[in-house]
C-alpha cells in the first residue's frame, strides 16, 4: 500500500488519552482531512465491531466536503469497494466498522443508536444542545478520543470555548496553513494575501485564532457595575411565558456609553407575578416602564395594580431603528445579567445562500435586547429613520 502522508493532527489523534479532542485551526491546515486519514488506517484498523459516526450541521455541506474527502481517501489508497457502501443511508463497512455520515439536522438520527466515536465536523455550526445530544450516545473506546470535533474559530463566543474547552477530558489544538507541508504555494500565497487584505480573516482563516463573527449585530463589553455618575433612561418589560422568558432591563446613559443591567429573566411569570417582582425589586410607582405594546392587556393590568407602565413605541422599521439607535453608543452590560450577555453574543444578521449579510436580525436571542430597545426609543433622541444599516 501506497506511504500515508500525514501532518501533526494524525500524531495528536494518535498520542492522546483525552475523551474529546478539539481541533481549531485556519484554512487549509489539514484538520479535517488528517482526521479521516487517522480514522480510517488507525482507529479502524485497530478495532473491528464499532460505529464511527461523522457529524455536520447540514447534509449539504457534509456530501460536499467532509463525506468526499473520506471516499476520495478510500479511492486513492485502492481499499473502497462498491459492496461495502451503503449510498442510500450513507453509510460504508471498513473492517467490521460502521462509518456513518450524519448531518445534525436529522434530529431522529441525532438521537438514535450509540457509536463509538464521533467526528463533529465544522462543530462550531451546531449548537451546544446538539453537542449534547450526541456525546450522551458515544460510548468511546479506552486508549482513544470519544469526541473529535474540527472548527475554523470565527465566532468568539461559541459553546466551545465556554462549555468543552474547559474541560479537564478535553485536549486543544490549534493548527494553521503551515502544517500542512503538502500544500501548494499558491495556495500559500492565496492565505498570506489576507494578511494586508483583511486583517480579520488573516486572524481566523491565517492564523487559526478566534476572530468576532461578522454577523453579529453588536460589540459589547461587561461592566461589574454601573458607574454611579450615570443617568437612568428607563426600564424595559418583554412579555413572556412558557417558551419566551418575560424580561426587564435597566438602562443608563453616561456620555457616550449606554449601560444595561438585567433586572429579571424568568419564564412562566404572570402578570401579578411581575407586579411582586416590581415590588421586590424597590421600584416606586414613579418608574417608568416601556413594555412591548403587543400585549394591551397586559400593560394595562400592571397600570391597575399601580405600576407606570407604557406600551413602547413599535411599528414599520422600528427594529432597525432601535438597533440604530444602540449602535451610536458604547455598550456595556453587567456581568451579573448572564442571559443579557448571552443574547449580546448570539444576536446575529441573517445572511443569505451566498454568505450576504442582510438588513434584518434573526428573531432569536432578542428578549432582552428588544427590551432595551424598548427602554430607550422614546427617551433618547430618536434615530435616522432610513440611514440605519449593517456596520
Amino acid at each position: 500500500m501506497t506511504q500515508i502522508q500525514t501532518n501533526i493532527v494524525w500524531e495528536h489523534l494518535e498520542d492522546t488519552q483525552s475523551k474529546i479532542v478539539i481541533l481549531q485551526g485556519g484554512t487549509r491546515s489539514g484538520k479535517t482531512f488528517n482526521s479521516m486519514l487517522w480514522l480510517i488506517f488507525s482507529y479502524a484498523q485497530r478495532h473491528t465491531g464499532k460505529t464511527i459516526t461523522i457529524f455536520r450541521a447540514t447534509y449539504p455541506a457534509l456530501r460536499a466536503t467532509v463525506m468526499r474527502d473520506f471516499f476520495d481517501i478510500l479511492k486513492e489508497y485502492d481499499i473502497y469497494k462498491e459492496s461495502n457502501h451503503n449510498k442510500s443511508n450513507s453509510e460504508y463497512m471498513l473492517n467490521g466498522n460502521l462509518f456513518e455520515f450524519v448531518s445534525v439536522d436529522q434530529s431522529s438520527r441525532l438521537k438514535g443508536r450509540k457509536r463509538n466515536l464521533a467526528f463533529l465536523n465544522e462543530c462550531n455550526e451546531m449548537t451546544y444542545d446538539s453537542f449534547t445530544q450526541i456525546i450522551f450516545r458515544t460510548i468511546g473506546v479506552d486508549g482513544d478520543p470519544s469526541i473529535i470535533m474540527d472548527y475554523n474559530p470565527s465566532d468568539e463566543y461559541s459553546w466551545i470555548y465556554t462549555k468543552v474547552k474547559n474541560r479537564d477530558d478535553a485536549q486543544f489544538t490549534i493548527t494553521t496553513y503551515k502544517d500542512n507541508k503538502f500544500l501548494e504555494q499558491s495556495l500559500v500565497d492565496e492565505i498570506e494575501r489576507l494578511k494586508d487584505t483583511d486583517p480579520d480573516y488573516w486572524r481566523v482563516y491565517g492564523l487559526g485564532q478566534v476572530g468576532r463573527n461578522r454577523a453579529t449585530v453588536f460589540k459589547f463589553s461587561e461592566c461589574e457595575e454601573i458607574p454611579p455618575n450615570a443617568k437612568l433612561v428607563a426600564r424595559g418589560l418583554d412579555w413572556g411565558f412558557v417558551n419566551d422568558p418575560s424580561v426587564l432591563v435597566a438602562t443608563y446613559v453616561l456620555d457616550n456609553n449606554l449601560y444595561i443591567d438585567e433586572l429579571f429573566y424568568d419564564y412562566a411569570m404572570t402578570n401579578r407575578d411581575i407586579h411582586n417582582k416590581l415590588l421586590q425589586l424597590g421600584l416606586t410607582r414613579q418608574d417608568e416602564i416601556f413594555a412591548d405594546s403587543s400585549e394591551p392587556k397586559s400593560i394595562d393590568e400592571l397600570h391597575r395594580f399601580g405600576w407606570n407602565c407604557k406600551p413602547a413605541t413599535k411599528g414599520k422599521d422600528s427594529i432597525l431603528m432601535g438597533i440604530d439607535l444602540m449602535k451610536r453608543y458604547n455598550i456595556f452590560v453587567t456581568s451579573r445579567s448572564a442571559n443579557t450577555v448571552q443574547e449580546f453574543r448570539n444576536y446575529k444578521w441573517i445572511e443569505d445562500k451566498n454568505g450576504n449579510l442582510l438588513n434584518k436580525p434573526f428573531d432569536r436571542f432578542n428578549h432582552s435586547i428588544d427590551s432595551i430597545r424598548y427602554s430607550i426609543f422614546k427617551k433618547l433622541s430618536k434615530p435616522n429613520v432610513g440611514k440605519y444599516a449593517i456596520r
